[in-house]
Parts: structure tokens; C-alpha cells; sequence
């Protein structure tokens, strides 16, 4: 049977990767971005030579509508929902504006839960399906100048290990991934010297990579991890373990 995988925030260099190893398994994908077009235009160029479906939906899921609009954009049960996207904000509590809160709120919180809640149903009825969370190691031990970071990616992960109760019954996984640092566009905020003494930090001496989290994404999209929900796994090289 074929399958669909609905990836939020695919054209980031986690959500590509990702989407790379959903190909090889052979899942027909639904790529979401909200600005970045060409990198997911790439993307879909690098994805052709794969015997898939691919669909691009465009939504801004920090907004209020987002979740209705990508939900318009989908005409296919889906049966692996990776909920990857997510921006971070570095700075002092009381340098955030109010704006900024809520849209961090919409994008990590609201919109996974309402985008979760319309696909279940459809999950529930084929007693199948599999809903994976890129979290952050933040969100387990919290950071100091990522404070509202820390605390959304921490209700994500509140939010896998109930939801995983929940709908164990109807054969359903949910689990989260929390990467540690990851070689990404994101850490562009950082300055060369701050990533030298983070990777002295870091066990493993070095940052991690897209593609390892995206292999701990293909384990748990697949029958090899069967019996494991609930979960959240940090990739991190053993740093703050």
C-alpha cells in the first residue's frame, strides 16, 4: 500500500533531509514551506529520480490561518505526519516582543495540535499511523537566552508522551526526536568562536548533521520500531545527557 508523509517546514536543511529518506522508503511526500520556495523547488529536483508523488503546499503556520490553509492543500490520508517546523529566537526574555511570542506560540504549539487533531480522525479509522515531533534538547533541559524556545519545544514534548497514551489503543505512534546541535542554517546566529566552544562541549567533538536526524526519523517511520511511542529520543553526541 502506499503510503503519504506530510513533512512541516521541509525546505529547512532538517525537513530536506528528512524528506530524502522518506523517498528511499517510498513514501509519496507533501513538502510544506512557507517562504523559502527555491530551496524546496531543489529539493523536489533532487526527489524526481524517486518513483514518488510529490506535493509543494505553501502556509504560514505561525499565523492563525495556516493550519486551514495547508489543510486545504491535502487530498490524501495521511499516514506519517512529521511535525518539523520551528524557528528560534536568541536574545533576553524581556528583548521579545509581544508579536514575536505569539507567532513562536502559533508555529510550535497551536498549529502542531490543530494540524494533528484534523488528521488524526482518518489515522484513527485505518488503525494506523505514525506522528514524529523534531523537538530540541532544549526542550528537556531548558536554555538560558532561549527561554521561550526552551518552553514551546518543551510542550512538544508533553504533548508526544500524552497524545502517545492516547491513541496507543488505535495503533498510532507518536514519538519526538530532540536533536542537539545540528549543522543547519539556523545556527547561522551563532559566531564561529561560539561553535568552537560548543563542540568542545559536545562529547562527541563535533555538531551533528541533517541527515542524522532524518536516519532516527526513518527508524521510527518504519516497522523496526514497533513497539516504541511515547518517546523522546535526543540525538545530541552525548552532550547534556
Amino acid at each position: 500500500m502506499v503510503k503519504h508523509a506530510l513533512i512541516t517546514g521541509a525546505s529547512g536543511g532538517i525537513g530536506s533531509a528528512i524528506a530524502k529518506k522518506l523517498a528511499v522508503q517510498g513514501y509519496n511526500l507533501y513538502l510544506h514551506f512557507n517562504q523559502n520556495e527555491n530551496a524546496l523547488t531543489n529539493l523536489t529536483e533532487l526527489l524526481a529520480p524517486h518513483d514518488i508523488e510529490i506535493y509543494c503546499v505553501q502556509a504560514d503556520l505561525s499565523s492563525k490561518d495556516g493550519v486551514q490553509k495547508l489543510l486545504s492543500q491535502i487530498n490524501h490520508t495521511i499516514d506519517l505526519l512529521v511535525l518539523n517546523s520551528g524557528n528560534s529566537f536568541h536574545g533576553l526574555v524581556t528583548d521579545m516582543e509581544d508579536v514575536m511570542v505569539d507567532e513562536m506560540v502559533n508555529l510550535h504549539i497551536t498549529s502542531p495540535f490543530q494540524l494533528t487533531k484534523n488528521l488524526i480522525p482518518k489515522m484513527v479509522t485505518q488503525k494506523q499511523g505514525n506522528i514524529i515531533v523534531i523537538s530540541s534538547i532544549w526542550g528537556l533541559v531548558g536554555a538560558s537566552c532561549e527561554v521561550l524556545y526552551s518552553m514551546v519545544k518543551g510542550g512538544q514534548n508533553a504533548f508526544v508522551k500524552a497524545l502517545a497514551k492516547e491513541l496507543a489503543p488505535s495503533k498510532i505512534r507518536v514519538n519526538a526526536i530532540a536533536p542537539g546541535v545540528i549543522q543547519t542554517p539556523m545556527m547561522a546566529q551563532f559566531s564561529e568562536e561560539e561553535l568552537e566552544n560548543l563542540q568542545e562541549e559536545i562529547p562527541m567533538g563535533r555538531l551533528g548533521t541533517p541527515e542524522e536526524i532524518a536516519s532516527t526519523v526513518s527508524f521510527l517511520a518504519s516497522e523496526d520500531s514497533s513497539y516504541i511511542t511515547g518517546q523522546i529520543i535526543s540525538v545530541n553526541g552525548g552532550w547534556l545527557s
